[in-house]
């Protein structure tokens, strides 16, 4: 499990915008819902499930098309940007990362925000080979897909 958590944390490093038809949820809109601080409660990477009190050490900033990422006691961040496609469905992210040690990579995802019971929830899942965009989202068992599941972080 140790091995996958640096595996995690170049993958954590994401979310954020572009264009829109008619029928799409503008991206300004999920720009909007998404601005904040969010905390990862569950992750899932090739099937398998990781520890939560390792989840609890990761922020995930984002504003408007950036992102930065942090984890407790590492002394680096990863930022970078991604544009949102929310002409499809599932929402499409292409995410690239400018710092950090992910410099350089992109990453394919898809992702879904929605607020349930008054709580702000975010999905994604990523394509960690950089290969295709899921078409679901699902992490199964030796697969390069890490899901990811985020609340907002009370300030």
């Amino acid at each position: 499990m140790k091995h996958l958590f640096p595996l995690l944390l170049i993958v954590l490093r994401a979310s954020l915008g572009v264009a829109a038809d008619p029928a799409a949820t503008p991206v300004s809109d999920d720009n909007k819902l998404l601005n904040g601080k969010w905390t990862p409660i569950a992750a899932v990477i090739g099937g398998i499930k990781l520890p939560a009190d390792e989840l609890k050490k990761i922020t995930l900033t984002l504003s408007g098309d950036t992102y930065e990422v942090a984890v407790l006691g590492e002394d680096h961040v990863d930022k970078g940007t991604a544009t949102r496609d929310t002409t499809t469905t599932p929402k499409r992210l292409t995410i690239k990362s400018l710092e950090g040690p992910n410099k350089g990579k992109t990453f394919l995802a898809i992702y879904e925000i929605k607020t349930v019971n008054g709580v702000d929830a975010y999905r994604v899942c990523y394509d960690l080979s950089g290969t295709a965009f899921p078409t679901e989202f699902k992490s199964v068992k030796g697969s390069q897909l890490y899901l990811a599941g985020y609340r907002r972080k009370k300030e």
